[in-house]
């Protein structure tokens, strides 16, 4: 399971925060998008590649829950997954910890958002065949297509 989850980090911007001292709300989707670059990059191909290709990867849903709050300077782990591959469609799952905690890292949020697989026209089209196959052997369980899986 553990060669499933991309681990990233990031150090907190001062520009991340907001007036309170804690990073503002809609920093953490940056931060699922930064775990998910480099999930696809390490993983199965770059972001330009796909486009190359002709397909962009929308977000169509997403959800945070937040459990604790980031502050300026916190090292952070962006754990990455992914969680479900459809024809047109896959979800990534994330984990955000403070690093630097001692024994064990603290979650801070976790998430997950869905993307869709459209053509520069906008209209759906699937994965390309050599993506769904790199991506089938990310998921956790062999059924390529199913719901959500929950691994937190």
């Amino acid at each position: 399971m553990d060669k499933l989850i991309h681990r990233s980090q990031h150090r907190v911007l001062y520009g991340d925060t907001d007036a309170a001292a804690v990073v503002y709300n809609a920093n953490y989707l940056r931060y699922f998008e930064l775990g998910r670059t480099e999930f696809m990059r390490d993983r199965v191909c770059t972001y330009r590649e796909i486009e190359q290709l002709g397909i962009i990867l929308p977000v169509t849903e997403c959800h945070i829950r937040f459990k604790a709050p980031a502050r300026y300077d916190d090292l952070l782990i962006i754990e990455t997954f992914l969680t479900e591959l459809k024809k047109v469609s896959c979800t990534f799952s994330y984990r955000i910890l403070r690093g630097e905690e001692t024994n064990k890292p603290r979650l801070l949020a976790k998430g997950f958002t869905t993307h869709a697989s459209v053509n520069r026209e906008g209209k759906l089209t699937p994965l390309p065949t050599e993506i769904t196959q790199s991506l089938q052997q990310l998921l956790p369980f062999p059924s390529p297509l199913r719901g959500r899986v929950n691994l937190s």
